[in-house]
């Protein structure tokens, strides 16, 4: 499972920021308690001094234990005398500690030396965060994916749109649930306002749950993203070559709406044979239907979707119009 560095460093970054708000308001709170309670501070020079001589003593030889002993005694007793005096007026007997969000790891994001469950959570989030900026992910689950609006009335070869969107919701929920790093790769064709986005949404809300990371895209930004990055426009960029080669699920929304160039096209072939090649899963949806697919791009790019994607056509009326 593989997080991009920006997404590591965000969720260091929150952490830091959660740590250091614990500990401004543990001391404002210390601030506020002192001046109700003025025995506090004295206790706690007291026990400052103590933990300065118990720093000490491990640089001096000779046998320590009975110091140590007699100063861990004379700490326990003083925090004992604090806990009484906070309760005797009215406060918890924990009022002065530092209130973490996360007890386990204090907001470290490590516990026994590995990630912390609330560190899995925040690079989650963080992965949701990125794709909310440009897709409804919240909406798009598999539970709000409404068959009802497909036609009931079957076709030539004797399937309804809303039959075929059945096995493909189907389809997808066991895609999703069984969603590994070497997934097979997907390609969603259809009309605008099928479901197509959709879909690929749902799927991407259980990989990250799963703690797969995942890109969402169309792919007229990630292609413009791309470009700038190659001729050194470094500035707010939501995609680098690196993420979209690498993250465990990559989503290209509405291939074929980009500017086709020379480097458009190369982009994208880049991007799919590199991915087939690392065996990494991609989802692909277009609007396009095969025949004009095959006239917008050339046999490399075709011949590797046809080898290695497995395609899901949706048919019917727009949804968006019809809702």
């Amino acid at each position: 499972m593989m997080y991009d560095n920006r997404v590591y460093q965000k969720a260091i970054h929150i952490l830091e920021r959660r740590r250091e708000s614990a500990t401004l308001e543990a001391n404002a709170r210390m601030e506020e308690i002192s001046r109700q309670i003025p025995e506090l501070e004295e206790i706690q020079q007291k026990l400052s001094a103590i933990g300065i001589s118990i720093s000490k003593l491990f640089f001096h030889e000779g046998n320590k234990e009975e110091e140590f002993n007699r100063l861990r005694s004379a700490s326990l007793a003083l925090q004992k005398q604090k806990r009484e005096l906070l309760v005797k007026n009215g406060y918890d007997e924990d009022a002065l500690s530092i209130k973490y969000i996360c007890p386990v790891c204090n907001d470290t994001g490590y516990y026994n030396n590995r990630l912390c469950a609330c560190h899995k959570e925040l690079l989650k989030e963080i992965m949701r965060d990125s794709i909310r900026k440009n897709a409804p992910l919240d909406d798009c689950t598999f539970e709000t994916f409404d068959t009802r609006y497909y036609p009931e009335k079957a076709m030539e070869n004797g399937i309804s749109p809303r039959e075929k969107a059945e096995k493909i919701l189907d389809s997808c929920r066991k895609y999703a649930q069984s969603f590994n790093a070497h997934s097979p790769n997907l390609m969603f064709m259809g009309r605008t306002g099928l479901g197509k986005t959709h879909l690929s949404l749902a799927i991407a809300n259980v990989a990250i749950n799963k703690g797969y990371s995942v890109i969402y895209g169309t792919s007229q930004n990630i292609i413009s993203d791309l470009q700038n990055e190659n001729f050194g426009k470094q500035d707010k960029l939501l995609y680098t070559k690196d993420e979209v080669l690498n993250t465990d699920l990559l989503i290209i929304d509405d291939l074929g709406t980009e500017f086709k160039s020379n480097y458009s096209v190369s982009c994208i072939y880049n991007i799919i044979n590199t991915r087939i090649l690392k065996k990494i899963p991609t989802i692909i949806s277009t609007n396009y239907d095969h025949d004009v697919f095959y006239e917008f791009y050339d046999m490399r790019i075709m011949s590797r979707i046809a080898g290695e994607y497995s395609t899901l056509i949706l048919e019917g009326n727009d949804i968006r119009y019809i809702k």
